[in-house]
């Protein structure tokens, strides 16, 4: 009993302390101190996995901590990006009744008859270069920002509260429906707290407010109901998740063998063409109900604006890469100058193969086959792209808790040293600290691959043509 009074105590103390720190990230700290960021972040790291370990079997406190982190930002501007802004000049340029991807900031700014409040404010906040580009938000994304303006059109704080309870719904989504997946595959339901308690995505998503927890709650819903076999609704939610970014248009090609290769009967013909009707049915729904959400701007000067403004992060923007930095360096020995427009246009090419490689040389007949896929696919692309912010990796580390592969949360650790490129008022990335950064990450995915797992072996079940996973000994 004693014993049991220590452990709660500790407990207790590990999350006030964690509090503690979250506050001094969220109201204290200034970006350009790399000390003391990587301080409290690798404390934060620290301690949340020996919340985890101490009180694995403790829901009730692990979920209730898990939203009292969350809460500590609630008040607090973001410190670590400038987007939040565009985020808010959107919402409010969207409530006055106009396009938001046929106008830019800068445009306003210049001709002094901006229809919303804060306008300077916000354009100051954001920066020229976010300023002079038309926003590549999609409509989803665009609707939690109108949503902001709505509730707090004339105050930047209220506007920043919103996001963060939109967020954190988002957060709470996931935790349902991942936990309920896990359930189904016959996976340790307390993965899901790799994901809801680890400090990056605490910091970077309900912290620096961006929606990437929005889409990857659709995608997990959409994972969901297709293991339980509702596909058409599959569908449908995972057009909203690309209507919030477009990253999850890179999985479309995986779904393939999950329709068409039925696990139970993959011999029998009929099988197959049923399956291959789904699948034409579930990409229909998918890229009708994305069309139906974008109907609302479409143009032609939208989709010029908005292809431009695309186009501009595989041939114009670079930032914590990984094989592109080496590719640019072998260019500059070769050539003598930045080869990104010339491996923009060819670097995404060889993503497209990839992606053909996992689709039909890989085997992605289940949901846990399938979701592993989705993990080493959307990897690909970030190891092959220009530009790699830090909340990029919440994708991969949410996936990642349905497989074998723990590389992403190592990432989603590591990833901190690429914030050393705020060291230099002139933003200059610190190319010793990237590589240390993809050091880690690739040497852990390195073992992860050709290590065998031995204490664990997926054994794939049917029930009723829906496939679960559990792992034995």
């Amino acid at each position: 009993m004693l014993s049991q009074w220590k452990h709660k105590r500790f407990s207790i103390l590990l999350i006030v302390t964690s509090l503690l720190f979250y506050g001094s990230f969220a109201y204290q700290l200034e970006r350009t101190d790399f000390i003391k960021m990587i301080g409290l972040w690798s404390a934060l790291f620290f301690i949340s996995y020996k919340i985890i370990q101490l009180n694995s079997s403790n829901w009730k406190l692990l979920i209730t901590t898990s939203l009292l982190f969350r809460v500590v930002f609630l008040f607090a501007i973001p410190n670590l990006s400038q987007d939040f802004y565009r985020f808010i000049w959107d919402g409010r340029i969207f409530l006055e009744g106009f396009n938001p991807y046929l106008s830019l900031p800068e445009t306003w700014i210049t001709q002094g008859n901006t229809p919303i409040a804060q306008a300077q404010e916000l354009y100051n906040g954001m920066g020229e270069l976010n300023g002079s580009h038309y926003t590549n938000y999609p409509p989803i994304s665009q609707l939690c920002y109108l949503i902001a303006a709505l509730f707090a059109g004339k105050s930047i704080l209220g506007s920043v509260i919103v996001f963060r309870i939109l967020i954190i719904l988002a957060d709470i989504g996931i935790f349902f429906f991942g936990r309920k997946l896990l359930h189904s595959f016959n996976l340790p339901e307390k993965r899901i707290f790799w994901y809801i308690l680890n400090p990056f995505i605490i910091i970077e998503l309900t912290g620096n407010l961006h929606f990437e927890a929005v889409m990857i709650f659709f995608i997990i819903w959409a994972l969901y109901l297709l293991h339980k076999g509702y596909w058409y609704w599959a569908a449908v939610v995972l057009a909203l998740s690309v209507s919030v970014k477009l990253i999850p248009l890179l999985f479309l090609p995986l779904f393939f063998q999950k329709f068409v290769l039925d696990t139970q009967n993959s011999n029998e013909i009929p099988n197959k063409v049923l399956g291959l009707l789904k699948l034409i049915g579930f990409y229909s729904i998918v890229i009708g109900t994305f069309f139906i959400v974008f109907l609302p701007f479409l143009s032609t000067e939208f989709i010029a604006n908005y292809s431009k403004t695309i186009a501009l992060w595989f041939q114009s923007f670079e930032f914590n890469a990984s094989i592109y930095f080496i590719i640019r360096w072998i260019g500059y020995q070769v050539v003598g100058w930045n080869i990104i427009e010339t491996a923009g246009k060819i670097l995404p090419l060889m993503v497209i193969l990839l992606l053909l490689a996992l689709t039909f040389l890989r085997n992605n007949q289940n949901t846990v086959q399938l979701i592993t896929a989705m993990l080493l696919g959307i990897c690909s692309y970030y190891f092959l792209s220009t530009t790699v912010h830090p909340w990029y990796i919440a994708v991969p580390l949410s996936l990642c808790i349905f497989t074998r592969y723990k590389f992403p949360i190592v990432w989603s650790f590591v990833v901190i040293f690429s914030y050393t490129a705020y060291l230099h008022t002139d933003f200059k990335e610190n190319l010793w600290m990237v590589a240390l950064e993809y050091l880690f990450v690739f040497g852990v995915l390195s073992i992860e691959i050709f290590k065998k797992p031995q204490s664990t072996r997926p054994i794939v079940h049917q029930n009723n043509s829906k496939d679960s996973v559990h792992f034995e000994n």
